[in-house]
């Protein structure tokens, strides 16, 4: 008897456990969906990469750091950054402020967790913050990582799924 009872409570505890952490993960999917983010150029990358700092937000930091990846791809595919540190202005991968809706079934599955979207970001500090790069801005934090962006690789991913037009494809020959 007295071992039913450790082993119901233990199972308990273990799909506690199991679903908050599922409920957590959600709840950060859903926070990110409102794209609450802002980006900045680091320093020139690799040839085709893009080094930036994501400011991301979030009741938990660690969820942050989580959502820095989410948030730079999306950054780069709609809505780009402004030159700063002697790095030049980058324009977002497509134009059409309406893609994402339009494409949605497309966005939905490369922007869930460990979707597509990964292959194309690195955190470059593995996942160490510095102090300054993590304030608390009223209940939620806002804390910014470093992650490097294989844009090349992105646009090309992009242009071969019919999602944005291939470079030049506007040109006649």
């Amino acid at each position: 008897m007295k071992k039913a009872i450790i082993f119901y409570g233990l199972f308990t505890a273990l799909l506690f456990t199991v679903f908050s952490c599922g409920s957590s993960r959600q709840a950060a999917d859903t926070y990110t969906r409102q794209w609450r983010y802002e980006m900045e150029p680091v320093n020139v990358g690799t040839q085709g990469t893009y080094l930036v700092k994501i400011w991301s937000y979030s009741k938990k930091p660690v969820t942050a750091i989580e959502q820095a990846k989410k948030n730079a791809v999306h950054g780069i595919i709609f809505r780009g950054f402004a030159g700063m540190n002697g790095v030049l202005a980058k324009r977002p991968l497509t134009n059409n402020p309406n893609l994402e809706q339009e494409k949605k079934d497309f966005f939905d599955p490369f922007f869930a967790e460990g979707g597509k979207y990964m292959k194309f970001v690195t955190i470059t500090n593995d996942g160490t913050v510095a102090a300054k790069d993590r304030l608390k801005v009223g209940n939620e934090y806002k804390i910014g990582v470093i992650v490097s962006i294989n844009v090349d690789l992105l646009r090309k991913d992009l242009e071969d799924a019919g999602i944005i037009q291939r470079m030049g494809a506007g040109f006649a020959k």
